[in-house]
């Protein structure tokens, strides 16, 4: 599984890689059929309270693409927010099957 972080006119740091790492692992670990998670972060101006922007984007091969935008105060709650919704449309396809 390939995991992919940008940061939108900003630098991601080390840490919030980590976090995004380690939660996306544990995704992966629940579902083994996601072949790819790209994490898009930006701050949405003007720069207020709730002006951190995660967009996930989740490939399941034979199912196509999940995506998931979500604002909050920070980034690891606007990605846990993210990586909540994605967990429900993964649910939804297991269901299917």
């Amino acid at each position: 599984m390939e995991v992919r972080i940008q940061g939108i006119h900003f630098d991601v740091s080390e840490q919030l890689a980590q976090f995004i790492n380690k939660k996306c692992d544990k995704l992966a670990r629940r579902y083994p059929t996601i072949d790819y998670i790209g994490a898009v972060l930006t701050v949405v101006k003007p720069e207020t309270a709730m002006n951190k922007e995660a967009r996930l984007k989740v490939i399941v091969p034979h199912e196509g693409e999940l995506v998931a935008t979500k604002t909050a105060d920070t980034f690891e709650e606007a990605v846990d927010l993210c990586l909540e919704a994605i967990e429900r449309q993964l649910e939804k396809i297991k269901e299917k099957k």
